[in-house]
């Protein structure tokens, strides 16, 4: 395939992960090379030419675009484009990532205010979605993202204390818990969530000086590992003045 050289063919160097970006310069070269439903993508050996990357990070990049329907695989023939490339949704739901990433993925530079930090006994409703035996314990963080001072998410997050047994002073969870879990080899790879559109309950209110954070959609999930096992419980308020999600039906 021949084509101009443009910001497609640059490496990549932002600040998302990089399955992520890859996942979406595959996307824009869907879209600028005007592939339609059932036009061939270009071999893996071009692709990692093109995006100078290695061929276990590509392909890792295409079974997102394939879990999102963007394409589809004909084994021995090769990926073609699905019919879902043609519906556009902006900020698909479905979309697995990081909260940092999907912030940034609207344009937002946030920084992360971190409210609170313990050790304890998960409450029914986390030890269930964890899957905790009796007298096992989570590490709770609760923390404040942040857009120019301005609060656009408020989340609490419940790992496995088993999976992070250092010292929890001795750890910065200011940053990424998905790049956090990684280096404890639990890297979460999927999720299943809840949506509802609600309002923040009152003691997160009076305890934070949020009175104007105003309506939220609250999506609480389950991430799971690469094996399955559930390693993050998730509660996440986002601003609604903030933050709109598509969907696509089918």
């Amino acid at each position: 395939m021949k084509h101009a050289r443009s910001a497609l063919d640059e490496p990549l160097r932002d600040t998302r992960t990089l399955v992520i970006q890859l996942r979406d310069r595959i996307a824009d070269l869907i879209r600028d090379e005007g592939l339609n439903p059932g036009d061939k993508l270009p071999t893996e050996a071009q692709l990692t030419a093109r995006f100078k990357i290695s061929r276990p990070a590509l392909r890792e990049a295409l079974k997102l675009l394939e879990q999102d329907d963007i394409i589809y695989v004909e084994h021995g023939r090769g990926r073609f484009i699905s019919a879902m490339s043609a519906v556009q949704v902006d900020r698909p739901i479905t979309v697995f990532e990081s909260v940092t990433d999907m912030a940034r993925q609207y344009g937002y530079k946030p920084h992360n205010k971190v409210l609170s930090i313990s050790e304890e006994a998960p409450e029914a409703t986390v030890a269930k979605a964890l899957h905790l035996k009796s007298g096992e314990r989570v590490i709770r963080v609760e923390r404040l993202r942040l857009e120019n001072e301005t609060p656009i998410m408020y989340c609490v997050d419940y790992v496995p204390r088993s999976i992070i047994p250092t010292r929890l002073y001795d750890i910065d969870w200011s940053g990424s818990l998905l790049s956090l879990l990684e280096q404890y080899k639990n890297r979460p790879r999927m999720s299943a969530a809840s949506v509802a559109a609600v309002m923040l309950p009152d003691d997160v209110v009076a305890r934070n000086d949020l009175r104007d954070f105003g309506p939220a959609l609250l999506i609480t999930e389950t991430c799971f590992n690469a094996a399955g096992v559930p390693v993050n419980y998730a509660i996440d308020y986002h601003r609604g003045s903030h933050f709109t999600f598509s969907l696509v039906r089918k």
